[in-house]
């Protein structure tokens, strides 16, 4: 666990909380070690590389959050440097309630599940949402071949910190290309059938 993710998560009434429960000391043990970590490594980068999908979280000006779901070919969340990630965003209903939140307070939550493995990782950003024909170059690195049109605009977000949950209670799933390649004769027999 990252100080930098206890630093930002662990507010006055979350350590209140922590300590009616009885869960206090060991993290306060940890927030002494002062280890702070918010540039990706290897196993993050790898992990993020292979999501198709995360959900995003959001707070606007009035205080309410909003969480979107995001979705795309495996990888369509790039990692630019060691602590930066961005995707290619494309017109979608119009309402732009995350970008309008993103303008006000200009930081959001990533959460990022793998149901099949039981992992998640979460991680605490500041975001510029910049529009694609004003930055030509990060624009290219952010597009996706089969993207559903021109992009729009350009989600950067620079990690604070970033932090890998317990899978205890995660309850695994699969897509239907990872059901089909671990049962390859039930999937077949379902094209037979169809």
């Amino acid at each position: 666990m990252a100080n930098n993710f206890m630093a930002l998560a662990f507010n006055d009434s979350v350590r209140n909380v922590q300590e009616q429960y009885g869960t206090r000391a060991p993290y306060e043990k940890m927030e002494e070690k002062h280890g702070f970590r918010n540039q990706l490594t290897w196993q993050e980068k790898a992990y993020i590389k292979n999501r198709s999908d995360f959900y995003m979280a959001t707070v606007g000006e009035n205080g309410w959050p909003y969480m979107q779901y995001r979705g795309g070919p495996k990888g369509f969340l790039k990692i630019l440097d060691e602590d930066t990630l961005a995707f290619a965003d494309f017109r979608g209903n119009g309402q732009y309630i995350s970008a309008g939140n993103l303008k006000a307070t200009g930081k959001t939550m990533l959460f990022l599940m793998d149901y099949k493995n039981r992992q998640r990782l979460k991680i605490w950003a500041e975001v510029t949402v910049q529009d694609a024909k004003e930055h030509p170059e990060l624009a290219e690195k952010v597009t996706i071949p089969s993207g559903p049109g021109e992009v729009e605009r350009i989600f950067s977000f620079k990690v604070e910190a970033f932090d890998w949950n317990c899978p205890q209670h995660i309850v695994p799933k699969l897509t239907k290309e990872e059901w089909e390649l671990e049962n390859p004769q039930s999937a077949m027999d379902l094209q037979i059938h169809k």
